[in-house]
């Protein structure tokens, strides 16, 4: 089961973003697959997108419509097939997608945005895609978010949902969001896809400018297992309502968003596929961000150090081992000093004196661990969240396709 991850409930309204789901029977009968996202006139989008130079053809297709800058009228997101590795076939399927709810919607092809996620190197189903089209539209609501999150799932074990109501310039706005991700999770993007809105207006370089701000600091600082996805995407979606927020509106706006996004993104891992335990590893006193999150990376990457805290075993030489290959240069390992939650466990090049081998025990039982390292070279820090590795992960993915 995920790790302490509330099942979403309230979630609330952006007005004009209307969500529709589907049962199309992409890969498995019998759940909901598809899913429709209808912008009303004025919504502007901004995402980011993986950085896999194998990425998917709807990714491509996402881009090249958003360069267009005509204004997106809906997003179309299905599961159970990636549409990656798929070659010109690939990309000819996705555009029929945008081609078929296009004409459902009555409006330009290149206004859709595509997003699939599932099986590499199948071929898009498009027919049953344009057979579920029709349901998802008459299903189009403002208040199916939950809807929407369920039917972006894959090996997820539950639904990935946040809302919020901040005051804002003087009124209130909404901030909803789902994610779908448990495996294949690693930066550039680490999301696989996550769809957030908010009921207020900005320019589009401040939303160009926030949806980056935002992956940096969240989806872009998890990882389960080390694989970058061909499918990542994160789209951030302004409803164009109300006057455009600037200066200390616009930040407060930028603050929640990121808060959002750093929920989902731990969500994301709290349900990594076969996670016993959430973990934060957090560098701290370093030169700059950069080799803060090297080494915090270098940490939650290690099979063998995420097997251990699976076990429960305070094999923490394995900790101190990561730090030194992770690539910083001149770092010295004499002035670091390495934390379990809050006890010291190493300092001046091998274990502290006052550690002992029952409370690094005690703490690996916990199911949410966090691991501080403090370099002493700096005032730069960075946190990265990350699972265990446990049985059920290679269970889950050697039985993918079945």
């Amino acid at each position: 089961m995920p790790v302490n991850l509330p099942i979403p409930k309230e979630l609330l309204a952006v007005p004009g973003v209307r969500l529709g789901a589907a049962k199309a029977n992409i890969r498995k009968p019998d759940r909901l697959d598809l899913l429709v996202i209808e912008l009303a006139e004025g919504a502007k989008v901004a995402g980011v997108f993986t950085k896999n130079r194998f990425c998917a053809a709807p990714v491509h297709v996402c881009r090249e419509h958003l360069e267009k800058g005509k204004g997106i009228r809906a997003l179309v997101v299905n599961t159970g097939n990636a549409n990656a590795g798929t070659g010109e076939e690939g990309m000819a399927n996705a555009r029929r997608t945008c081609s078929d709810l296009a004409t459902l919607l009555g409006c330009d092809a290149d206004r859709i945005l595509p997003f699939s996620t599932g099986v590499i190197m199948e071929p898009l189903p498009v027919e049953r895609i344009g057979a579920g089209l029709p349901s998802c539209i008459a299903n189009l609501s403002e208040e199916n978010w939950l809807d929407a999150a369920n039917a972006i799932m894959t090996t997820d074990i539950q639904p990935k949902a946040i809302s919020s109501e901040i005051e804002v310039g003087g009124r209130k706005v909404v901030i909803s969001g789902i994610a779908k991700g448990s495996g294949m999770i690693h930066p550039n993007m680490a999301t696989m896809l996550g769809f957030l809105a908010f009921d207020a207006n900005v320019s589009q370089d401040a939303l160009d400018g926030m949806v980056r701000d935002a992956a940096n600091v969240s989806f872009n600082r998890i990882t389960v297992d080390g694989d970058t996805s061909t499918n990542d995407s994160f789209m951030l979606i302004s409803n164009g309502r109300g006057p455009e927020l600037e200066g200390v509106a616009l930040d407060a706006l930028r603050s929640a968003v990121i808060e959002a996004s750093v929920y989902l993104a731990q969500a994301i891992v709290r349900d990594g596929e076969g996670a016993t335990k959430f973990i934060s590893i957090a560098v701290e006193e370093g030169l700059n961000e950069e080799e803060c999150a090297k080494i915090a990376f270098s940490i939650a990457h290690s099979p063998l150090v995420k097997t251990a805290f699976f076990a429960s075993d305070p094999n923490l030489g394995r900790i101190l081992a990561a730090i030194g290959y992770s690539g910083v240069p001149d770092l010295d390992v004499n002035d670091l000093s390495v934390y379990l939650d809050d006890v010291l466990v190493a300092e001046k090049g091998g274990r502290a004196a006052s550690y002992r081998e029952e409370d690094g025990a005690r703490i690996m039982k916990q199911d949410e661990i966090t691991v501080r390292v403090a370099l002493k070279r700096g005032n730069a820090s960075a946190t990265v969240w990350t699972c265990d590795f446990s049985y059920d992960y290679v269970k889950i993915n050697a039985d993918y396709r079945s």
